[in-house]
């Protein structure tokens, strides 16, 4: 090889080596990059909050009850006292057997000026009862007495169908039905605002049903707030005992029952809850471990490559070492004035 071809053969190998080295830096710098964003994603993995599943223990309190004739009370709560009692608030409940109830819903039917229910015609609660006599079922097997009773009955239920599902200045219509097993008759009521409302076909018949109520047994409650009382415990800590309005002519005792009680809708909420945290967290934690793999996957292939450069690098310079051999003996032949 001539001493020009073996310069310009070393300078394009320079020229090489130096591109390899530039590559090998440039992928220096973006596996750099990719570290980066890998650590990123780990610490977001770090900085994620492993969903809880709810204890129902949570939703679980210990609730004291007393008997008081057929009164059930429940105490809500205690409120301790400097002078060693306690403010009590408790909730009463009943069953009172003369209250009105649902009872479900029927059609009503209409000429020009009357309701009715089936074939019995419909009448103003607390109205016309002298009227009605002779054409009502009920009605006509009633003295006057037993009629002016039953008016005054018909006002108090009017008191109470307006508390429990209307307002005071309401009107209701009335029928009684017959038990045909005792014989007993029961009034059935009907919310005169919307009986008179409702729409109504060609032939007289409501489109829609209306809601009928009637006289029976419901759950009543009271909350009773703020009452001194003295309570005593066993030894486990538990309130076994309670004295309402101690050092009074009021004082009573009573026992106190413990019972264990679930909110079942509120632990079955967070449940469910949870359930959808944790299925949020998975498929967070899929996500950032596929990104993390392709990040991998990169930089697997950046080594490689470099790997390849550095192969790539160690042949240039042989070959350089090689060529500059050539170039120090053409020089030295060349130049080379005596033997």
């Amino acid at each position: 090889m001539g001493m020009a071809a073996s310069q310009a053969r070393f300078l394009g190998l320079t020229a090489r080596k130096t591109n390899v080295e530039y590559e090998g830096q440039q992928i220096n710098q973006q596996r750099t990059t990719l570290s980066n964003q890998s650590a990123n994603y780990y610490n977001q993995l770090l900085g994620m909050e492993v969903p809880t599943p709810p204890s129902v223990a949570d939703y679980t309190k210990t609730v004291y009850t007393f008997e008081d004739g057929n009164l059930t009370n429940s105490v809500t709560s205690l409120m301790a006292q400097p002078d060693g009692q306690y403010l009590v608030s408790y909730v009463s409940s009943w069953t009172n057997d003369f209250a009105p109830v649902a009872a479900g819903s029927a059609i009503v039917t209409k000429d020009n000026t009357s309701h009715y229910v089936g074939s019995t015609e419909l009448r103003v609660l607390g109205e016309d009862l002298d009227t009605f006599k002779d054409k009502d079922p009920y009605l006509s097997t009633l003295s006057d007495d037993q009629i002016a009773n039953l008016e005054k009955e018909e006002q108090q239920y009017i008191a109470l169908l307006n508390e429990k599902y209307g307002d005071a200045d309401d009107e209701w219509y009335v029928r009684y039905v017959q038990n045909t097993s005792t014989g007993t008759w029961s009034p059935l009521f009907y919310k005169k605002e919307q009986v008179d409302k409702a729409i109504y076909s060609d032939e007289g018949t409501s489109q829609s049903n209306i809601n009928v109520y009637t006289m029976g047994s419901a759950q009543e409650t009271e909350e009773v707030k703020g009452v001194p009382a003295r309570l005593e415990k066993d030894t486990t800590g538990r309130y076994i005992n309670i004295t309402l309005n101690p050092g009074t002519t009021n004082e009573v005792t009573y026992s106190l029952t413990t019972n264990t009680l679930t909110d079942q809708d509120a632990y079955d909420d967070a449940m469910n809850q949870y359930e959808y945290d944790k299925y949020q967290y998975d498929q967070a934690i899929q996500e950032i471990n596929a990104k993390i793999e392709i990040i991998q996957a990169q930089d697997k292939n950046l080594e490689l490559r470099l790997k390849q450069l550095d192969t790539e690098q160690d042949a240039i310079s042989t070959e350089m070492d090689a060529v500059q051999k050539v170039i120090e003996k053409n020089t030295e032949s060349t130049f080379k004035t005596f033997g």
